[in-house]
């Protein structure tokens, strides 16, 4: 357990200056987003709790949220940032989840993740391990969840089955490949060309992908190249990719759309839809978590994870660390490019 030394007892019996990365009105993130420093109160009401952030990533998400084109639309002004990992430093007279030192992450329901700190009540955090590391805790809200659940929830896999998927170099992309190897499933993966094609590819093969090819080579008719036959696809791109994933789904076989990367439609095929019965479904990790009747299923998934991550098993995710500052280059590179993710890095 982390133990909270005397700089910081007298830092929370105090007011705190915290800085925040702000918005109030959607548009370009650019442009719209503003760094702001508020003092935060004295006092925690008894059901509150003061965190210290110590990183938070730049997700898609968090892109479409501030653009105004994302599920969930804050208040405005509102603080930016859906996911990262903090610790408690103060908890009110009521609060009995959580206590000081305790690694915790935002409830699915709140964001306001990019700034030095924040007062939250107690139901709106999450308890993770604390001996977590924090390359690992800060990304584990988002797209480790995601891939485990639309992994085990959507169809019945065995140990040997192949999932295909597009979008596979990305971060959801590359935790689905690592935890369908956990898990015992092969997978088919689906990028597109790039210049450092075979340097891709082998990061994704040594992190667990059993084959890795290009839309291109998908698509030459020449190479008549087969997916495997699949219970699941998991659809992070819609458009053309979409109809090729929908055509490798065996009988009864499920398409999970949970991106669009491509900004087309996701497609499906007729033929498979009538003679095969096959389905396709759209996955948001909220509504997941929105539809547990209690938090047991959604514990099993952060402690299998936690102690996969935590093994070596899961390795951490590809990162550029950032400083609150550095927030217009940081939002740019996020949304140009792919390789590694833009992480506010905020204690060293």
């Amino acid at each position: 357990m982390l133990k909270i030394n005397s700089s910081i007892r007298s830092l929370v019996s105090r007011s705190i200056t915290t800085r925040q990365l702000v918005y109030e009105k959607y548009g370009a993130p650019q442009k719209v987003i503003q760094m702001k420093t508020v003092e935060l109160p004295d006092t925690l009401e008894p059901e509150q709790v003061l965190l210290e952030w110590h990183a938070s990533p730049i997700n898609p998400a968090d892109i479409n949220q501030i653009q105004g084109m994302y599920g969930v639309r804050p208040k405005m002004p509102a603080i930016a940032g859906l996911e990262g990992a903090a610790r408690v430093l103060k908890i009110g007279s009521a609060v009995k989840s959580v206590k000081p030192g305790d690694q915790v992450i935002s409830s699915y329901e709140v964001a306001e993740n990019w700034a030095d700190y924040g007062i939250f009540n107690q139901k709106d955090i999450i308890h993770v391990d604390n001996d977590l590391p924090i390359e690992h805790s800060a990304f584990l809200k988002v797209n480790p969840p995601s891939a485990y659940v639309m992994l085990t929830d959507f169809a019945k896999l065995k140990k040997g089955d192949w999932i295909v998927q597009n979008c596979g170099n990305s971060a959801i992309g590359k935790q689905i490949i690592q935890v369908a190897r956990i898990l015992g499933f092969k997978t088919f993966n689906i990028i597109r060309n790039r210049e450092n094609l075979g340097e891709l590819v082998k990061e994704m093969k040594d992190l667990g992908a059993n084959e890795v090819v290009t839309e291109d080579d998908l698509y030459d008719k020449k190479k008549k190249m087969k997916l495997p036959r699949v219970k699941l696809a998991l659809n992070g791109v819609g458009g053309k990719s979409s109809l090729y994933l929908a055509n490798a789904l065996d009988q009864e076989g499920c398409m999970v759309t949970y991106g669009g990367m491509s900004r087309q439609p996701t497609q499906a095929p007729t033929a498979p839809l009538i003679f095969k019965n096959i389905s396709l479904r759209g996955f948001w990790l909220m509504t997941w978590i929105r539809e547990q009747k209690d938090d047991r299923a959604r514990q099993k998934v952060y402690s299998d994870l936690a102690g996969w991550m935590k093994s070596g098993e899961i390795q951490p995710t590809a990162m550029v660390k950032r400083s609150l500052e550095d927030y217009k280059d940081a939002l740019s590179e996020a949304q140009n490019k792919f390789d590694k993710k833009q992480l506010f890095f905020l204690r060293k």
